[in-house]
């Protein structure tokens, strides 16, 4: 890693224990929703006598993404000011009392209030977690972490699933145990985390000012970013209805396509940072988009179970080239003193798009049907290959003079 003020010595990434504990933060994270999936027939049943039930018992997978959406800006505009150890630590807190609160709670309505509050923790950890990378690391450094935390985040998501998976063949309240992890990481997190002096510089062509036109780029970076969520959701809520249109209602069959997503999107993100240093700023993830597209166009193509597999693949794939864009670019060209304030922006745009993708994407399903709405999605992607490519291709070096 290169030297910088944080880590004066210059130690490895690898042994440094901040990339640990920033690592098992963001872990938490990609379960914040799809744990308790699994859960959700039996959630239905347990409580069938309350009013509401079906659509209250679906709100508890989607209401956390409401709460990050809506509390990240102003999270990360406290970040600034107050610091990013303390309130990510609380961020841990709160994720494991909420989260294993469902186990427990006597009514549908108070798991649902505690879905939401899981949403505040989520977003002070996502924040702040992202701030904290832009603060301990040089610019150089950043697109190698966040192509190992995608890694990392895929290959927990995959664990984790398929934990809740057999637990909630047990109980329908048992996957809500697995927030507990918060709990274990606390005291880890709380020794290796160090609240960084932002007054000091981070060498590798990152100067605190930023770059001079830095609230266009990350206003652009934050609409794609939200707008690729609106496609990339398409995979987890439209695919196992395709499915079951194709023949295929077994739910084998919509596990298989998310583990290949998972998979390849764990694989490609780990070497993010070396095609990242072949290809440019600009042209890694309009690569990815166009891998993407592919992976649509496939699914638009083929209309079978092979179709399914090659499209999960190609996406889970693009993809891993796409994420850890969003939050590298947005925070190398930030002045430093923004730097919570823009990852807010970001995380909220993200979860935007996860939250309004069923609600963009459903009309077009019903009213073109499952394999058009897959060609409009590779459609789309192209564009935003050219954008992305245009737009961090010529952003170079962060210059100086921002306010």
């Amino acid at each position: 890693m290169a030297s910088d003020p944080q880590n004066p010595a210059g130690r490895s990434m690898a042994s440094d224990p901040r990339v640990w504990a920033l690592l098992l933060a963001a872990t938490l994270t990609i379960m914040s929703n799809a744990t308790i999936t699994p859960a959700l027939p039996g959630l239905e049943a347990s409580f069938a006598d309350t009013p509401n039930a079906g659509l209250l018992t679906r709100l508890l997978v989607t209401a956390p993404s409401l709460l990050v959406a809506i509390s990240a800006p102003c999270i990360g505009m406290a970040s600034d000011r107050f610091g990013r150890r303390p309130l990510l630590l609380a961020g841990v807190a709160l994720y494991a009392i909420s989260g294993t609160a469902g186990a427990l709670l006597p009514s549908l309505e108070g798991i649902f209030v505690s879905r939401l509050i899981l949403g505040l923790g989520v977003a002070l950890i996502m924040v702040t977690q992202s701030a904290l990378v832009g603060d301990y690391f040089a610019a150089a450094d950043r697109g190698r972490f966040m192509g190992w935390q995608m890694g990392a985040t895929n290959l927990g998501g995959f664990v984790f699933i398929a934990l809740a998976g057999w637990l909630a063949g047990i109980s329908p309240r048992l996957p809500f145990l697995i927030y507990a992890l918060g709990f274990a990481y606390l005291p880890f997190l709380w020794f290796a985390l160090t609240e960084p002096d932002r007054s000091a510089k981070v060498s590798g062509g990152d100067p605190a000012e930023g770059h001079s036109d830095w609230p266009r780029i990350v206003a652009i970076i934050s609409v794609m970013a939200s707008l690729t969520l609106v496609l990339f959701y398409i995979v987890p809520t439209q695919i196992p209805f395709y499915l079951v249109s194709i023949g295929h209602p077994e739910p084998a069959a919509s596990a298989q396509a998310m583990a290949l997503l998972t998979i390849t999107g764990g694989i490609s993100a780990i070497s993010f940072a070396a095609v990242r240093a072949r290809l440019g700023n600009g042209l890694t993830p309009a690569l990815g988009y166009v891998i993407i597209a592919a992976g649509f166009f496939a699914l638009h193509q083929i209309q079978s179970m092979t179709g399914v597999r090659i499209g999960s693949l190609l996406i889970g794939l693009g993809l891993g080239y796409v994420m850890p864009t969003f939050i590298v670019s947005a925070l190398t060209v930030a002045p430093e003193r923004r730097r919570g304030a823009v990852s807010g922006t970001v995380t909220t745009a993200l979860f935007l798009g996860q939250f309004l993708s069923p609600l963009v994407i459903q009309p077009l399903v019903d009213l073109y049907g499952y394999p058009t709405t897959f060609l409009i999605a590779a459609i789309v992607l192209l564009p935003m290959a050219a954008l992305i490519a245009w737009l961090l291709g010529s952003v170079g070096s962060p210059r100086k003079g921002a306010s």
